[in-house]
């Protein structure tokens, strides 16, 4: 590596609000689900997490978020920094109150609860009182105008694209500077999809949070995202800017649905050649 690729690394590391180098998880002490995943977020952006399902997706982010060890998984090696400082040995409530929280993969909202009562819970590690709860409640309601409708009704009884929103809402409760996001898309209609991203996007704009987002919908996510890793089999397998990974012809052909149109027989499909070199 050069001085200036030194150099620049560097910067790229001291703007970082994440940083992950490097880290192995193993279940139950025998299955090895990522190898070696390494990534970086920047203060203020937008990072796709991609690949099918079952790539380490969720993992990863429960690796951040330390809930790995309600599943019996472990980081065993590798580092992960928030802020310049290792967060690894922090127990979930700490890490929020540190400013990195995790919405859940199918949004576990409280189904006995009302909407706002969901809301609320968000500000339990808060303690700069009622009075700024409150303001950050009208906030809330103010991104997700169908929750102030809806803030009476109890959350089970809530459409799926309300529970999302209630969802994001409430990690928005904690003041986080960053939020893992995982498959926000997921079970939801392709227009209501596009409503909850839009929403994500003013609210990394306008409230400056950082968000790493892992989904398998891979053309939403490389729209709103800056820069994206894509994930195979618990290692990542390819890198880099959104528009470079949108014009990428491997991700054209494996996540977008783009596919070669000199297919003959099955021995000469051109996608099997490239998924080949792909995995190696």
């Amino acid at each position: 590596m050069s001085v200036a690729e030194s150099t620049d690394a560097q910067d790229e590391t001291a703007d970082a609000i994440l940083s992950v180098g490097n880290i192995e998880v193993i279940y139950n002490h025998v299955i090895l689900v990522l190898k070696g995943v390494s990534l970086t977020v920047p203060r203020g952006g937008i990072v796709a997490l991609l690949g099918a399902n079952g790539a380490g997706k969720t993992t990863t982010l429960k690796a951040i978020s330390n809930l790995l060890r309600a599943e019996r998984g472990e980081v065993t090696k590798g580092s992960i920094t928030l802020n310049g400082e290792a967060v690894h040995a922090l127990s979930p409530n700490e890490l929020v109150r540190r400013g990195c929280i995790q919405v859940m993969e199918g949004r576990h909202c409280f189904g006995h609860l009302t909407i706002e009562e969901n809301l609320l819970t968000g500000a339990f590690t808060r303690t700069d009182g009622g009075a700024a709860i409150r303001a950050d409640l009208e906030k809330v309601y103010g991104y997700f105008p169908r929750l102030r409708e809806r803030r009476s009704s109890q959350a089970g009884y809530t459409s799926g694209g309300e529970q999302q929103m209630c969802a994001i809402g409430r990690a928005l409760m904690s003041r986080p500077q960053m939020i893992l996001l995982d498959e926000p898309s997921m079970g939801l209609a392709p227009q209501l999809v596009e409503e909850i991203f839009e929403i994500v996007k003013q609210l990394n704009e306008s409230e400056g949070v950082s968000i790493l987002l892992a989904e398998q919908n891979t053309n939403v996510a490389l729209k709103y995202a800056t820069y994206g890793y894509i994930l195979e089999s618990g290692r990542v397998v390819l890198d880099g800017e959104a528009h470079e990974l949108r014009e990428n012809e491997d991700v054209k052909e494996f996540y977008l649905g783009i596919g070669s149109d000199d297919r003959g027989s099955f021995r000469n499909v051109k996608s099997y050649r490239r998924r080949k070199r792909w995995l190696n």
